[in-house]
């Protein structure tokens, strides 16, 4: 009998890709006791419950069924409602809406149905984990573009225009950012699209934090001249609605896109969960009120953070979205990875190095205030602690 030879069956592509950089110190944290674990992006409000009311109604009916590819209709609807409401766009609930299985997939369903073996896609970094991943799995080629503290996190022209050749397809455009809580506004986004009008360059627009800023309401590509028909809008319900176990989003774009990024749906997913999409309709129409007190209670904790990594000489950019603060560990003379080994092996607490989200987040951290204020008061007093153990050492 052969004995079967694993490297060799398993596919190169996937075996050249790193595990994600969060989920790494998440799954070590899970397994020791008493750590206070600051690394997850994920809501620890209960979802409302007029949300989970409409779900206990349609289980109740006892009829769960598939739905339809691109989602049920009437959720279909509610979100160019909400999107026209919010942006001023309008989009056509038949043939431009697609609803997916979290914002996750939206992402991956995008790529796959744009990118053959060799394009482009510039990702702006410090990002999210999964896109540069996705991108070198539907072929393409992830080109990283650095986004700097003293520009506030922002991309700006200047950063793009040395990254763009005969090979770039699309642009991911990861505002309000996670890691670093940055936003574009208006103003920071029109020198932008105007560099991109002249060019064939779709924009992927992911704004699962679209309703979490702070200060100023959220400024969307697609309002501006002639970027709708241009851009690969992203949304979803988990971050703003504390819906992160109801894998549940959506992608809004011209009908082209739709046609062909639906075709991947069919075949890998076949459709969203039922039951959610049918709360999720509740969440768009009833919960505006429930996301102004979330947020408000998230901006408590900001400026608390903030204020505390910046008095412990942690210099900490002041996020205007999300729910991360992204303070710069340089000054301990440790890497991303060293700091937060250490901080957690010997005082419990569990944070993200900023190499996680590219070369460029290396020399932060990221802490997530999805979590109590006690929560983070604890975990801010242990961070202290371990930062007077460093100094103790390089003065030792």
């Amino acid at each position: 009998m052969i004995v079967i030879d694993y490297d060799k069956v398993l596919s190169n592509k996937i075996k050249g890709i790193k595990p994600s950089g969060i989920r790494r110190f998440f799954d070590i944290a899970g397994t020791m006791e008493g750590v206070i674990s600051l690394g997850v992006g994920e809501p620890d409000f209960s979802t409302p419950w007029v949300i989970r009311k409409a779900a206990i109604q349609v289980l109740e009916r006892k009829h769960i069924v598939y739905g339809p590819n691109k989602g049920i209709a009437p959720l279909r609807s509610a979100i160019t409602d909400r999107i026209k409401k919010k942006h001023g766009v309008d989009y056509c609930p038949d043939n431009e809406i697609i609803v997916t299985v979290g914002g996750s997939e939206a992402i991956d369903l995008a790529l796959r149905g744009l990118l053959d073996n060799g394009d482009e896609v510039l990702v702006v970094e410090p990002c999210f984990v999964c896109y540069a991943p996705l991108v070198e799995l539907a072929g393409g080629v992830a080109v990283p573009v650095p986004t700097r503290i003293e520009n506030n996190f922002k991309l700006t022209v200047d950063d793009l225009k040395d990254k763009i050749t005969d090979r770039t397809k699309l642009l991911i455009l990861p505002f309000p950012n996670n890691p670093t809580g940055a936003v574009m506004t208006r103003e920071d986004l029109e020198p932008i699209a105007e560099l991109l009008r002249d060019t064939n360059i779709i924009v992927l627009s992911d704004e699962i934090y679209s309703e979490l800023t702070y200060g100023r309401e959220h400024f969307s590509i697609i309002e501006l001249d002639g970027m709708a028909e241009r851009t690969i809008y992203v949304n979803g319900f988990s971050k703003a609605y504390a819906m992160t176990g109801w894998r549940l989003g959506y992608v809004a774009a011209p009908e082209p896109i739709i046609t062909q990024i639906s075709k991947i749906h069919q075949y890998g997913i076949m459709c969203s969960p039922y039951v959610s999409q049918n709360a999720a309709i509740e969440a768009l129409k009833e919960c505006d009120s429930e996301i102004v007190k979330m947020r408000d209670e998230y901006n408590v904790r900001r400026k608390y953070l903030v204020n505390e990594f910046n008095r412990l000489g942690m210099k900490c950019f002041d996020p205007e979205g999300a729910f991360y603060v992204f303070p710069s560990i340089k000054h301990t003379g440790l890497t991303s990875e060293e700091f937060c080994e250490r901080l957690l092996y010997e005082e419990k607490v569990a944070v993200v190095p900023g190499s996680a989200f590219g070369d460029s987040g290396e020399g932060y951290v990221r802490v997530s205030y999805a979590y109590s204020l006690k929560h983070l008061m604890e975990a801010v007093r242990r961070i202290e602690k371990f930062l007077t153990k460093l100094e103790g050492e390089k003065n030792g």
